[in-house]
């Protein structure tokens, strides 16, 4: 399973903006291998990073040659004041079972 964390600081954001962004979720969702995704903002609402979750690295990759993608990132100047992003793939995930999360529960029952 691999993470792709969108990490960024938002600017002006225009109809176009809206419209692209709501695109780009469904393409994302269209990929074979997408798992899901969640979102997050700094406490100062400075920051935010969205993160979307692949099965696969072919997934990912697939999602980012999509042409909406492509669109959103030769643009993103318009839109954002500047952006990182991390690719991951995730070892090991766990909890205490009473949260649900789009990556597994990787602790055994009896721990």
């Amino acid at each position: 399973m691999y993470s792709s964390a969108f990490i960024f600081e938002p600017g002006e954001y225009d109809e176009q903006f809206y419209f692209l962004d709501n695109q780009i979720h469904e393409a994302a969702a269209s990929v074979n291998g997408f798992l899901g995704r969640e979102s997050w903002e700094s406490v100062d609402g400075k920051r935010k990073n969205a993160i979307y979750y692949w099965e696969n690295m072919d997934a990912l990759k697939e999602f980012s040659r999509h042409p909406k993608h492509i669109e959103a990132k030769r643009q993103y100047t318009k839109w954002y004041k500047g952006f990182h992003v991390v690719i991951s793939e995730v070892q090991h995930s766990y909890g205490d079972g009473k949260l649900e999360h789009i990556t597994p529960n990787n602790r055994a029952k009896n721990s």
